[in-house]
C-alpha cells in the first residue's frame, strides 16, 4: 500500500509541474493537485524554491545546474551596464529552459526598477521617479507609468519588480527619501498601489516593499543596523500604504531589515516572526508570498552570521529568501536542509511556503 500511495504522489507531483508549465493536464484542479503532491517533494527542491540569486546577466553554468536541479526558484537580475536587451533575453530564456528540462517549475525573475535613482535597467521605464508620480497627484499617470514599465519587463522576460517602495519618509534625514513616493501616507498609498496596478496591467509582479516601513529609518540597511525608536503609533501611522496595498491584493511584500523597537527590540524585521508572522500575517491578514530583503545587507551581518540567515529568516515566516550576492545559493540550500534535519526547521513551514510560491508562480502564467 505504502508503494501505491508513494506512486500516486509522484505523479500527482508531475501533473503540478506540468500545469505549471502551461500543459493539458486531467483529473483534479490544480490547488487540489498541490496539496496532494507537495507532501512526496524533496527536501532540497522546498528548500530550493524559497531561494532567489543572483544573475548577472547571464545564465551561467552553476545557474543552469540549479534551475535544472530546483536549487534556486528564482533569480534578480543585475545586467551589466550596456548589456543589449536582446542577449539579457535570451539568457533570461536560457534559465528558464534549464528549470523546464529538469521538470522544475518556472523561475521568478525579478529586478529592481523602482524608477528615478533605482532602476536596473536605466534605458527603461518608468521616466517618472516615484517623487514625481507622487507630486502629480494623479493615480491614472501612476498607473500607465507602471504598467508601460511591467510591459518593458515582461518583454525582457522579468516576471517580477521589486517596487512599488512604499515608505512614509518621516523627515528628510530617512535614507529612504529619495525613493519615496512623498511623505504623506495617503499620497504614498494612491500612488503606491496605482503603479502596482498598472504594473499588473503589463504582465509583471509587483513586490511592495520595506514592510513595516523604512521611513523613520536614518541608516542605510543595505550597509549597517540601523533601529528605529518610534512610537507604535506613528509606525501604525506609516503602515497605511502596506493596509491600501494588501487590500488591493498585492501578491508579494518584501520585508526591510530595520530593527522596530516597538514591535521586535531585538531582530531585524525579517528575522522577527513578531513582524512577519504577527503583525503582517495575523493583524493585517496578507495571505500572499512574503520576500526578505537582501540577506546579505550590512543590516543582516550586524544581528547574524551569513549562514544562519536564511534559517533565521525562514523561521520568521518568510517565503522568499533574497540572497543579492553571488554564488550564496547552495550555503543556503544547506542551512536550511541542515536546519530541517536538527528539528529546528518544520517541513510543514517549507511546504506551506512552497505552496504559496507555487500560487504565485501561476498567478505569473495567467497574466
Amino acid at each position: 500500500m505504502a508503494g501505491v500511495v508513494l506512486i500516486v504522489l509522484a505523479a500527482a507531483a508531475s501533473l503540478a509541474v506540468e500545469s505549471l508549465l502551461g500543459n493539458e493536464t486531467v483529473g483534479p484542479d490544480a490547488r487540489e493537485i498541490e496539496r496532494l503532491s507537495v507532501s512526496a517533494v524533496p527536501e532540497r527542491a522546498l528548500a530550493g524554491q524559497k531561494l532567489m540569486v543572483r544573475m548577472n546577466g547571464s545564465a551561467t553554468p552553476d545557474l543552469m545546474r540549479q534551475a535544472r536541479k530546483g536549487e534556486v526558484g528564482g533569480v534578480i537580475a543585475f545586467p551589466p551596464l550596456g548589456q543589449p536587451e536582446d542577449e539579457l533575453r535570451k539568457e533570461i530564456a536560457r534559465l528558464q529552459e534549464g528549470a523546464r528540462d529538469g521538470r522544475q517549475p518556472p523561475l521568478l525573475v525579478a529586478t529592481d526598477q523602482e524608477g528615478g535613482e533605482i532602476k536596473r535597467l536605466p534605458e527603461g521605464p518608468p521616466d517618472s521617479s516615484p517623487a514625481e508620480l507622487g507630486a502629480a497627484d494623479d493615480d491614472a499617470e501612476a498607473r500607465a507609468a507602471g504598467r508601460e514599465t511591467g510591459r518593458y519587463l515582461s518583454g525582457l522576460g522579468i516576471n517580477v519588480d521589486l517596487a512599488p517602495v512604499l515608505d512614509v519618509p518621516s523627515s528628510e534625514a530617512s535614507f529612504i527619501s529619495g525613493r519615496a513616493f512623498g511623505t504623506d501616507p495617503a499620497v504614498v498609498a494612491a500612488a503606491g498601489v496605482a503603479f502596482a496596478e498598472g504594473l499588473e496591467a503589463g504582465g509583471v509582479i509587483p513586490a511592495a516593499k520595506h514592510f513595516p516601513g523604512l521611513g523613520s529609518a536614518v541608516a542605510n540597511t543595505d550597509l549597517e543596523a540601523s533601529t528605529v525608536d518610534a512610537p507604535e503609533s506613528k509606525l501604525s501611522e506609516a503602515l497605511a500604504p502596506f493596509r491600501d496595498a494588501i487590500a488591493a491584493g498585492v501578491p508579494i511584500v518584501m520585508i526591510g531589515h530595520a530593527v522596530y523597537r516597538a514591535f521586535d527590540p531585538e531582530r531585524p524585521a525579517a528575522l522577527s516572526p513578531q513582524i512577519v508572522g504577527g503583525l503582517l500575517r495575523a493583524d493585517l491578514g496578507f495571505e500572499g508570498v512574503v520576500m526578505s530583503d537582501d540577506l546579505g545587507a550590512g543590516a543582516v551581518r550586524a544581528a547574524v552570521s551569513e549562514r544562519k540567515a536564511p534559517v533565521a529568516a525562514a523561521l520568521a515566516g518568510i517565503d522568499v529568501l533574497l540572497l543579492a550576492q553571488t554564488g550564496k545559493g547552495k550555503p543556503a540550500v544547506e542551512a536550511l536542509l541542515d536546519a530541517l534535519a536538527r528539528g529546528e526547521l518544520s517541513r510543514t513551514s517549507l511546504e506551506d511556503s512552497y505552496l504559496r510560491i507555487l500560487d504565485l508562480k501561476e498567478s505569473i502564467q495567467r497574466l
